[in-house]
Formats: structure tokens, sequence, C-alpha cells
């Protein structure tokens, strides 16, 4: 079975999308309909900014889905889905293409997401840290010994764990994972907190937006970060979408499931090849691609 996988925030780069723009005339119209969706010309900054452009949220996140969206939208009937996933905002990436959302409903959530997550995070002065080389239960268990807000945000591989919190509480957390035989306990140059319960009022903001936006069957399974299962029931999948901002993206798992119901090959659509390592090192026999255009 042909599973097709959609990145998150931090693939973005200079140039990402154009030859599609240039090449392909859907994928040109769709992009021209984004510019006045937005209300501002991301083409140019996904295309020709720097990368300091390109890393504020609000254009981040609409950028990665639309590189995405629309290069799954350029393959035709190519594009033929068994099961899909994203990781994080790629989940919405993931969604659209399934056909559980429109274009238009998508990108207009995940401008949403990226405006909401940037007013929470400064509310919150708040960041995440990479956990490599500890068992995922050991990392549980002192995160839930810190005072404060700390909590495994991003289940990446095995011995690859992303937790998220307060400066103060990832501080101690990454001095007390250190002591307990991590490889490395890196801060991320991230806006804030994302997936835990320091997004909240991202959450409550996006609720309202993610309950208002009709949702269809998708034409295959999407399995969400919530709890790495399947889902094509609508309702079901609003609800893992709202609760998605606050809880950990369990992508560990997602792959595991995948490849236990019968994903025989990956394709990663989007910027970068994040995905297709991290899967990589789920499973070593894992047949995998990353496509960034046609």
């Amino acid at each position: 079975m042909h599973a097709y996988v959609f990145p998150g925030q931090g693939a973005q780069f200079v140039g990402m999308g154009k030859d599609l723009y240039d090449n392909v005339p859907l994928a040109k119209e769709l992009f021209e309909k984004a510019n006045e969706i937005l209300g501002f010309p991301i083409t140019d900054i996904m295309f020709a900014g720097t990368d300091e452009q390109l890393k504020q949220t609000k254009v981040t996140q609409p950028a990665i889905f639309l590189h995405s969206v629309i290069l799954a939208k350029s393959l035709g009937a190519d594009f033929k889905p068994e099961m899909t996933a994203g990781h994080s905002l790629g989940e919405f990436s993931a969604l659209v293409a399934a056909g559980a959302l429109s274009f238009e409903d998508g990108l207009s959530l995940v401008s949403k997401r990226a405006m909401a997550m940037q007013k929470a995070c400064e509310q919150n002065p708040s960041t995440m840290a990479a956990i490599i080389g500890l068992p995922d239960a050991t990392v549980e268990e002192i995160c839930s010994a810190i005072d404060g807000v700390v909590v495994p945000a991003n289940y990446n591989c095995p011995g690859q764990l992303v937790i998220s919190g307060s400066n103060e509480a990832i501080d101690a957390a990454c001095a007390k994972l250190t002591e307990a035989g991590a490889k490395r306990a890196l801060k991320l140059n991230v806006g804030g907190a994302f997936h835990s319960p320091l997004m909240e009022p991202a959450r409550v903001e996006l609720e309202a937006a993610i309950k208002a936006a009709p949702f269809a069957e998708p034409v295959c399974p999407v399995y969400q970060n919530v709890d790495a299962k399947p889902y094509t029931d609508p309702a079901k999948i609003q609800a893992n979408l709202i609760a998605q901002l606050t809880s950990p993206v369990r992508w560990t798992q997602i792959v595991q499931n995948m490849i236990a119901d019968g994903a025989t090959q990956f394709t990663e659509l989007g910027p970068g090849s994040v995905l297709q390592g991290l899967i990589k090192k789920v499973d070593r026999a894992a047949v995998c691609e990353s496509k960034q255009t046609l």
C-alpha cells in the first residue's frame, strides 16, 4: 500500500514550489488563489524572500502547506493515496490531499492556526528541546517530575523525542535528561512550546474555526497525530484536529501503525526530506522517497 506523508514546520527553504508555479498551470492558479486568500503575496517570500521572512510563523506554516498540497494536486491521476499522515502542521496537508477538507478551507485554517500559535507564544515565553539517545519512557518520567510545564511533544523516531514547555522547566529537564544519559539535549530555535498545554489559548481560538469548516470523508484513512490511529469519520477527524495543538505528535507510532496496516511504500510530498529520515529510523527496511517537484 502506498502511504503519502507531509512535513511540518522547519522544512521550509527559499525557492520552495517555484518550479511547480513555473511549469504546472494548475499549480500557478492555486498559488495565485493562495495569495488572494491570505491577503499578501506569499509566493514572493516563498520563491525569492529571505530566510528570515520565511521563518515567520504566519508565513512558514502556509508556505509548507501550499508546497505539499499543490504538489499532490499537480500529480493528478498519479496521486493515489491508500493512507496519509502529516507531522503537526503536515496533518492539514494530509487531510486536504485526501479530500477531507477543501484547498481553500485548509489554507484558511492553517493561516488561522499560525496566527493563533504566534499569539500564544507571545503570551507565554516558552520553547522546545530535542532529546537524543534516551528511551521515551525515561524522558516521560523525568518530565513528569519537573516543577512547571514540560511535556513530551514530538515522538519523532526511537531515541529522538522533542519536549516542550516553559523556559525554566525546559532548562531543568535538559539538565536532568543529560544527567540520565541523553546524548544531546538541544534547545530548538522555535517561537514557543508547540504541542504542550501552553498552546491552550491557540487551541481555543482554532476550535471555533475548525468546527465551522466543512469536513468530508477522505478518500483513504488519515493517521492522526493525537493517537496515531487511522480515521475516515469527519466528526472524529475534526475532534482530533482540535486536540492536536495541545497534544504530542506521535510520529513514531504513526509510522509503526502504517507499516503494521500494510504500508509498503512511503512518499513524502513537500519541502525537505525530514520525514523520510525519521521513517527509516523507525524501520530500516521501509521503502521511502521524498518529492519536492514533479
